[in-house]
């Protein structure tokens, strides 16, 4: 799988915006965002169906960011040692694999129900992949 377009790069970026006032100031905004995804995934999905994903987006973002190698996922699709590699990378390391996450679902699932997902995880956040060639 390539990069994630732009489009779910931007996404990415504003679920990490979104999530920036609800975490804790314990938790990096990147592993907040992965916990929020992993609850509504895994009602969608199963525990076993999101830790497959994850697993996927997080090898993918390793792949560009070789910090995030070391990333682990536990069987219950907690990220450990994220904290770390995403304190060290910021933002950077969180969109890489958000956006690999996201990606993979509309792979799976189609946008539509990506989208549907997203919003019951973010209500009050406007939540839409921006296409380019819709400005045209």
């Amino acid at each position: 799988m390539d990069t994630p377009s732009p489009s779910t790069q931007d996404l990415a970026r504003r679920l990490l915006a979104a999530s920036q006032s609800a975490s804790g100031p314990h938790i990096p905004d990147g592993v907040a965002v992965i916990e929020t995804l992993r609850i509504s995934l895994a009602k969608f999905a199963g525990d076993a169906g999101f830790v497959s994903l994850l697993r996927r987006a997080v090898a993918l973002a390793g792949a560009e960011l070789p910090a995030l190698q070391s990333v682990k996922i536990g069987e219950n699709g907690r990220l450990d040692g994220a904290d770390s590699a995403i304190s060290a990378l910021g933002d950077e390391a969180a969109v890489a694999i958000t956006a690999h996450l996201l990606a993979l679902l509309v792979v799976f699932v189609g946008e539509p129900l990506t989208l549907r997902l997203l919003r019951q995880s973010w209500p009050d956040t406007h939540i839409t992949f921006k296409h380019p060639e819709a400005d045209q």
